[in-house]
Parts: C-alpha cells; sequence; structure tokens
C-alpha cells in the first residue's frame, strides 16, 4: 500500500505544476520563455528517452516471459494503441485554440502588473474595467479559458497514469517521469490562466481553473488503477504482470506521441536557435545518468 501512496503523491505533484505555471505567470516581473522553451525541450528529452530505452523495454520483459516471441507484436501492438488513443483525444476534444500556444510579452504582462494595458487576445481595451466576464468579448475568452482547461485536463489523464504505473512499478523511475510531466505542465498553466484572466480580471479564478486542470492526472490515475484493481487484479488486489506489460507498452505510445506533438512544437515556439535541442539533449543525458545510476 505504501508504494500506491508514493505513485500518488508524485501523480498529484506532477498535476499540480499547472498551478505553478499560472504562479509564475502571475507573479514574475517577466516570463522567460527561453527558459520555458529549454524546460519544455528538456520534458521531452526525458519522456523520448525513457519511453524508448526504459518502460517499452519493462513492456517486452513483461509479455515475452509470458507468452514468449508472440509478446514483442503484443508489446508492439500496444505502444502504437498508446499513439492511438492520445492522437483521438487530440482530435475529439473540443478546443478554440491550441491549448498549448504561446502567449506574447503584451498580453502575459497583464497578469503580474495590475497598471499594465490589457492587449491581445481580441479583447477590446476601451472595456478593460476589471469585469470583462459581461462583455460579448469576455464571455468569448472565458469559453476560450475553460475549453483550454477541459483540453488540458482531459489530456492529462493519460499522463496521470503514465506517471503511476511508473512510480508503482519502480519509484525512482516515477520521480523523472513525474519530474519531466511537471515542468511540461508550467507552460499549460500559464495557456489556461491568460485567457480566463482576460475574461474576468480576476487573478484567482484564473488560478483556480489552472489548478483544476492538473488536477485531474492524480483523478485519471486513480480511477485507471481501481478499475484496474477491480477488473483485472488478483484476490490480493495485484495487477498481473502482462497486463501491466500491455499498459507499458501504452503509456511509452502515449509518451512518444505527448513528446512529439506537444512538448517539441511548444519548445520551439518558445525558444530562439538551438533552445529547444539543447532542453532536449539534456533531459536524455540527465534520464540516462539517472537510470544508471539506480541500476
Amino acid at each position: 500500500m505504501k508504494e500506491v501512496w508514493i505513485a500518488l503523491g508524485l501523480t498529484v505533484f506532477a498535476g499540480m505544476a499547472t498551478g505553478i505555471g499560472s504562479a509564475i505567470a502571475f507573479m514574475a516581473k517577466r516570463t522567460n520563455y527561453r527558459f520555458l522553451s529549454v524546460t519544455t525541450g528538456f520534458s521531452a528529452g526525458v519522456m523520448l528517452y525513457v519511453s524508448f530505452v526504459e518502460i517499452y523495454v519493462k513492456g517486452v520483459e513483461a509479455l515475452t516471459g509470458r507468452y514468449g516471441d508472440w509478446g514483442h507484436w503484443i508489446n508492439a501492438a500496444s505502444f502504437f494503441t498508446g499513439m492511438l488513443l492520445i492522437g483521438l483525444i487530440d482530435n475529439l476534444i473540443p478546443a478554440e485554440e491550441n491549448p498549448h500556444e504561446t502567449h506574447s510579452v503584451a498580453e502575459t504582462l497583464p497578469l503580474h502588473d495590475p497598471s499594465a494595458p490589457l492587449a491581445g487576445l481580441g479583447i477590446d481595451p476601451a472595456r478593460a474595467t476589471g469585469a470583462h466576464d459581461v462583455s460579448p468579448d469576455g464571455r468569448k475568452l472565458m469559453r476560450m479559458g475553460l475549453f483550454t482547461a477541459l483540453a488540458i485536463g482531459i489530456h492529462n489523464f493519460p499522463e496521470g497514469l503514465a506517471t503511476f504505473l511508473a512510480a508503482l512499478q519502480d519509484p525512482g523511475l516515477g520521480v523523472v517521469i513525474a519530474v519531466a510531466i511537471a515542468l511540461h505542465n508550467i507552460p499549460e498553466g500559464i495557456s489556461v490562466s491568460v485567457p480566463i484572466f482576460y475574461a474576468t480580471g480576476n487573478r484567482r479564478k484564473a488560478f483556480f481553473y489552472s489548478l483544476l486542470s492538473g488536477l485531474s492526472e492524480p483523478v485519471g490515475a486513480v480511477i485507471a488503477y481501481l478499475a484496474l484493481r477491480v477488473f483485472v487484479g488478483g484476490a490480493d488486489g495485484t495487477i498481473p504482470p502482462q497486463v501491466m506489460g500491455i499498459l507499458f507498452g501504452g503509456v511509452a505510445g502515449i509518451m512518444v506521441y505527448i513528446s512529439l506533438d506537444e512538448l517539441l512544437p511548444t519548445s520551439r515556439a518558445y525558444g530562439k536557435g538551438h533552445d529547444s535541442l539543447l532542453g532536449l539533449a539534456a533531459g536524455m543525458v540527465v534520464m540516462a545518468l539517472s537510470l544508471l545510476l539506480m541500476k
């Protein structure tokens, strides 16, 4: 039971990083986009490396131990099923805009400087009274912010499962994945906060919705874990190794998709020159050293 609580704690930490992103947007004097570029690239590097070198391999070991050579086929099918699952979620979620869209300095400035004029996002500065939710622009922005929070929240369900399962199997590996997903969630917190703040003029409300979108990670992890225990768990509640192998293959596919479809494009958008590549390489190096030191 101790392992379950550790895994849940790491999942909560990773999910709450959206709140950290929102808090940074409100408190920092300026948003360091190059830092976000490097950290997002770093997160992609960690997730790509650990997916192919550790998680996918764990899936192969578990499945070949149970099914022999067919285990390789089952693991590959699980990997691509994971990619297909997150791809379907990506295409079915209603969203006004890309949840990972970058925001300009002019857009983020009013979050931490109340005297700054509201600019961007299509709002009329003449109506910038702090009660934007009553205007047509405000309603549109509120809808945009809530859809962004919804999109990120649903995306975070499989991310929470990835963190939880990795930590359940190997707490050391879970820590690294939790940190990588937490770094990935920081810019997402900003993405939720900006339109909701512009719509309402309320920093607390923007922070609340940002935090709420991240808390879907532990909620998703708990729901998935309970479902697994009920439907496939043994008499003592343990999940069979072959089921864990299939889940590991799927988690690897989910993390690769997130890295290639979300993290790297976001990192490129935030950064300059080779910032994203440096972050990517640094993430892979740190992950490689972590795995070597844990052996």
